[in-house]
């Protein structure tokens, strides 16, 4: 019985290291990461109950933005920890610049959502429209 509690200190299922180390909110959204291929250790694709090792190097979808993180796993956890905690779990090895130039378009694109054609008017912009129009539908 020791056995088992000892390895499970140095390998556990892929999902619940992803959930404990905070890369997803919940443990069925890494699970679904596993399935759908995003997660990816040294290039293949693994599933939910891949068992992960320290040293194992992964590949991550960053959930800020339409990036990879790219990280090698320095220590197992099992249970959820603060995310100080969590980020001594691992090293990650993202270059800056990608990080730098992903958050810029993510921002560039949710201010473009703002101002852009959504749809359906809000009341503001119909109104906004309506004066513009010099009051075609009066």
């Amino acid at each position: 019985m020791g056995n088992s509690q000892d390895q499970e200190l140095h390998a556990l299922r892929a999902d619940k290291w992803l959930w404990a180390t905070r890369f997803f909110k919940t443990r069925s959204q890494a699970s679904k990461a596993c399935e759908g291929g995003k997660v990816k250790r040294d290039g293949d694709s693994i599933k939910p109950s891949t068992v992960l090792k320290a040293g194992d190097q992964l590949t991550i979808p960053a959930h800020e933005a339409n990036y990879q993180k790219s990280i090698t796993i320095m220590q197992i956890i099992e249970k959820r920890v603060s995310a100080s905690l969590a980020s001594e779990a691992f090293e990650d090895h993202t270059d800056e610049a990608l990080i730098k130039e992903a958050r810029e378009t993510a921002r560039i694109e949710r201010i473009m959502r703002q101002e852009g054609n959504q749809g359906r008017l809000t009341k503001k912009k119909r109104r906004d429209w309506e004066k513009t129009m010099g009051g075609f539908f009066e």
